[in-house]
C-alpha cells in the first residue's frame, strides 16, 4: 500500500510563508494527479492546488498567485509553497493522489489515497 505523509505545517503571522511537503512511500502506483486540499472548522474540504501528469497546475482562485504546487518525482514528494499567507488560509492541509483521471483536478472525489494532514495556523 502507498502512504502519504505531510509535513511543514505550523503557525505563522499574516504575510508569512510556509512550505508543505508530502512524501509518498510504500507500493507507489502509477500516479496521475496529486493535489493539496484543506479543511477549516465547520467547512467542507476544498481543493487548493493540484497537478496532473502532462498538465499545468490548477489552483483555487483564493490562492492563485500566492501558492505554488510542485512535484519531485525522483523523491516521490509533492510540495506546496505558500506565500503571503492570510488568516483564511488556516486549516488542516491534506495531500492526495489519484491513479486515474479525476473529473476535476481539485475535486476530492477523484482522489483515492490521502495523507493524515498537517495543520497550518495563520494569525495576525
Amino acid at each position: 500500500q502507498v502512504q502519504l505523509v505531510e509535513s511543514g505545517g505550523g503557525s505563522v503571522q499574516t504575510g508569512g510563508s510556509l512550505r508543505l511537503s508530502c512524501a509518498a512511500s510504500g507500493d507507489i502506483p502509477s500516479i496521475y494527479c496529486m493535489a493539496w486540499f484543506r479543511q477549516q472548522p465547520g467547512k467542507e474540504r476544498e481543493g487548493v492546488a493540484g497537478i496532473c501528469r502532462e498538465s499545468v497546475a490548477d489552483y483555487a482562485s483564493s490562492v492563485k498567485g500566492r501558492f505554488t504546487i510542485s512535484r519531485d518525482d525522483s523523491k516521490n514528494t509533492l510540495y506546496l509553497e505558500m506565500n503571503n499567507l492570510k488568516r483564511d488560509d488556516s486549516g488542516m492541509y491534506y495531500c492526495a493522489l489519484s491513479t486515474v483521471i479525476p473529473r476535476r483536478t481539485l475535486g476530492s472525489d477523484g482522489y483515492s489515497v490521502w495523507g493524515r494532514g498537517t495543520q497550518v495556523t495563520v494569525s495576525s
